[in-house]
């Protein structure tokens, strides 16, 4: 048993460069004057643009899927994590430490979103589905 799978590490350095994005767009965004709130939703929008592509055609290699299908499941997916358990983490630790510096509730945020988005985008987004000639017979039962 591998302890890290393939799709795992790609889902890493994907991950990597969308904490990228949303990090720093976030802390620009932030030291500008723009509210928290604004700021998060700004900054994870960028991030879930880019994820969405590097996800679909890199991670999950799930190309060949309907892509209509996989837009609207990741958007809900990852909005949900990103506008409610990320804001509501940020919240949290905001309130739990107050005066901490800006990022830290941020990472806590990300750091419980990555688990929510894998987990979701793995077992229901890019779900691979087997094709129609892989598809299981039914058994027959003789009464």
């Amino acid at each position: 048993m591998k302890l890290i799978t393939p799709t795992q590490l790609r889902f890493a350095v994907v991950g990597v460069a969308n904490t990228l994005v949303d990090a720093l767009g976030y802390a620009l965004l932030v030291t500008l004057g723009v509210p928290l709130f604004v700021a998060n939703f700004i900054s994870t929008t960028a991030g879930m643009l880019l994820s969405f592509g590097l996800n679909r055609n890199f991670t999950f290699r799930a190309k060949d899927g309907d892509v209509r299908r996989q837009a609207l499941l990741f958007f809900a997916v990852t909005a949900f994590g990103l506008w409610v358990v990320q804001a509501l983490i940020i919240l949290a630790v905001t309130k739990a430490f107050p005066g901490v510096h800006v990022l830290i509730p941020k990472f806590a945020g990300i750091a419980v979103g990555l688990v929510w988005n894998y987990v979701l985008y793995h077992k229901v987004v890019f779900r691979q589905r087997p094709s129609a000639a892989e598809a299981p017979v039914p058994e027959v039962s003789h009464d």
